[in-house]
């Protein structure tokens, strides 16, 4: 069983015609800024990505052929430096025409938000839920956005993806599967970097400034696990205010992803 599986993983992945390839290209800057070399390598990734993973609409949402490349494509940006392996464990992407809601705590596929509904004490607003064997579920209308017109700091799949990649090696803390010299310096640097961007969000709030903003993205803060998936969106979208903040952080990823796009 365990070798019929193998084979069925090997099996190469229909190709992504030059057509489907080009068409995504015109719609997704941080695809094209991405060197040639690398545009090939995450084509194949993408193609992988497509043969392997169920694409499963929810609530009559309707995704087409450009749409589930284009998904793919971007799921693939932070497996430029794993590859293939970043892809074990799961098996499903559910897309939600728009927000969700999840329960506090509750590890099941998520229920759809509905915007005219009130929010029950207990359940929390998403756009995107990752967990170590379940499936990714996602905000097309968030994903949509954010991959035409890329924001800074904000990639949604990408976010959900690093939270995968940290799920590798059977605990989501903020650290991926490295090796033992390098996890040792990472869980240092985003240890530190992490406590810091805490500090700073306790000054800002001691200091009674409502138009402050921190480096990055406060939401980093709720968690190493967090710290790490916002800081990749950073990294894919904006890699200079990465580095302005929290340069040793910007560096591990570099080394991690590659480099980041061209603008």
């Amino acid at each position: 069983m365990a070798w019929a599986w193998w084979r069925r993983w090997r099996k190469p992945a229909p190709e992504i015609t030059d057509t489907r390839w080009a068409a995504l290209m015109a719609h997704a800057p941080l695809v094209r800024g991405l060197d040639p070399l690398r545009q090939q390598r995450l084509r194949a990734l993408a193609a992988r990505f497509l043969d392997r993973k169920a694409i499963s609409p929810a609530h009559g949402l309707q995704l087409d052929d450009a749409d589930r490349l284009a998904l793919a494509a971007h799921a693939c940006l932070p497996l430029l430096g794993i590859g293939e392996a970043g892809l074990r464990g799961w098996s499903e992407v559910i897309v939600h025409p728009g927000a969700f809601r999840v329960e506090h705590g509750r590890h099941g596929a998520p229920h759809e938000m509905d915007e005219l509904e009130v929010v029950d004490d207990g359940f929390d607003e998403r756009e995107g839920e990752s967990w170590q064997h379940g499936p990714m579920v996602l905000s097309w209308a968030d994903l949509a956005a954010e991959m035409a017109n890329p924001e800074l700091g904000y990639q949604l799949v990408v976010h959900e993806m690093a939270h995968k990649l940290d799920a590798l090696d059977g605990v989501m803390d903020g650290t991926p599967p490295l090796p033992r010299d390098w996890q040792r310096d990472w869980a240092r640097d985003f240890g530190a970097a992490f406590e810091a961007l805490n500090a700073e969000l306790d000054a800002l709030e001691a200091g009674g400034d409502d138009e402050a903003e921190p480096s990055i993205d406060a939401y980093a803060a709720e968690a190493p696990e967090e710290f790490f998936a916002v800081c990749s969106e950073y990294h894919f979208t904006a890699p200079e205010l990465l580095r302005a903040a929290f340069p040793a952080v910007a560096a591990h990823l570099e080394r991690f992803y590659g480099a980041a796009p061209h603008s």
